[in-house]
């Protein structure tokens, strides 16, 4: 089956493998960031996070990040990825220093281009990063609103949700969305419905994660009424603990509310999951199938941060 995928994090997609052999060929020690079979080693999301840094830590330069989208769009489209959203931050391309962040986006964007010709459109959302705080933030929202059309149409946040509130970067979500940018919000993971609130007070049309809506029933008719997609990322929130396993996971609860959803894998080598495993363990878990699954990729094409054209192909594609 064709996918499409709007919650993917590029540098967390990047496999161990090449990780490693960048680092080779930079002489750096990235010693406790791989258990003993060369997995990414941690044990909560907190090393998640300190060992996700450690190894974006050796992507150094423009030529770098597109041997890395190029790496990460092959496998997607592998699985079946016809269409990807990538959160990309220019706090790892350079400093969120905007000249340098144009090179790096020129770098990418000519693999984007290329890509296109094997069969998968993608998409760049700027991403600040919450732990880093607002005053950083603003910086990638300049980067992003500089940037904005072609490759970049969307800005978002992403990091350690505990951090302060998401209302306190206001102004680079208001700064993002004045250039024209789709917006969403990582929310409703580990802050619980509360965090979802306050994106939504942010302006963001979609909510990264969002599953803990499903303890509010106000907030759940609210996402219904403005209907607000929810970026679902089931693989990842079993294996960070958010819940046990795949059958008490409340994806299938979130439909039945009525909410809009899209599948995707988040930091797929992190989490040992693919955009297939994903289908397979949903459907073994909650007994979906094709038409269910045609429908949510609908529901993603209709809040995909693309042009008109973009979509009118991809909706295409699922009818």
């Amino acid at each position: 089956m064709k996918k499409t995928e709007l919650h993917l994090h590029l540098e967390g997609a990047a496999p161990p493998d090449f990780i490693r052999a960048i680092a080779a060929e930079k002489h750096t020690d990235l010693s406790g960031v791989f258990d003993e079979r060369g997995h990414y080693a941690y044990d909560d999301f907190a090393g998640f996070l300190q060992v996700y840094e450690a190894a974006t830590s050796v992507l150094k330069t423009p030529q770098d990040y597109a041997r890395l989208l190029a790496e990460v769009l092959e496998r997607s489209a592998e699985e079946g990825v016809i269409y990807t959203e990538l959160f990309v931050s220019p706090e790892f391309c350079g400093g969120a220093d905007l000249s340098a962040w144009r090179d790096y986006l020129a770098a990418m964007t000519e693999v984007a281009d290329k890509m296109r010709g094997h069969g998968i459109e993608s998409r760049g959302i700027v991403t600040a990063i919450r732990h880093f705080g607002p005053e950083r933030a603003r910086k990638s929202a300049i980067c992003a609103a500089e940037t904005a059309g072609d490759w970049i149409t969307g800005f978002g946040m992403g990091g350690a949700e505990q951090v302060g509130k998401a209302t306190d970067f206001a102004w680079s979500f208001d700064c993002a969305r004045e250039a024209g940018l789709g917006l969403t919000c990582h929310a409703g993971e580990w802050g619980g419905p509360d965090s979802v609130r306050e994106a939504l007070a942010l302006g963001c049309t979609r909510i990264g994660h969002g599953v803990r809506a499903i303890e509010d029933e106000a907030l759940l008719r609210d996402l219904v009424d403005r209907d607000i997609l929810l970026e679902i990322c089931p693989g990842s929130n079993v294996a960070l603990g958010l819940y046990p396993d795949w059958e008490s996971h409340p994806i299938a609860r979130l439909a039945d509310a009525g909410l809009r959803f899209c599948v995707s894998t988040d930091d797929p080598p992190f989490f040992h999951t693919s955009m297939r495993n994903e289908y397979d363990r949903l459907a073994s878990a909650f007994g979906w199938g094709d038409e269910v699954f045609r429908k949510i990729n609908q529901w993603a094409v209709e809040s995909a941060f693309c042009d008109n054209a973009t979509q009118e192909r991809l909706r295409k594609e699922f009818t």
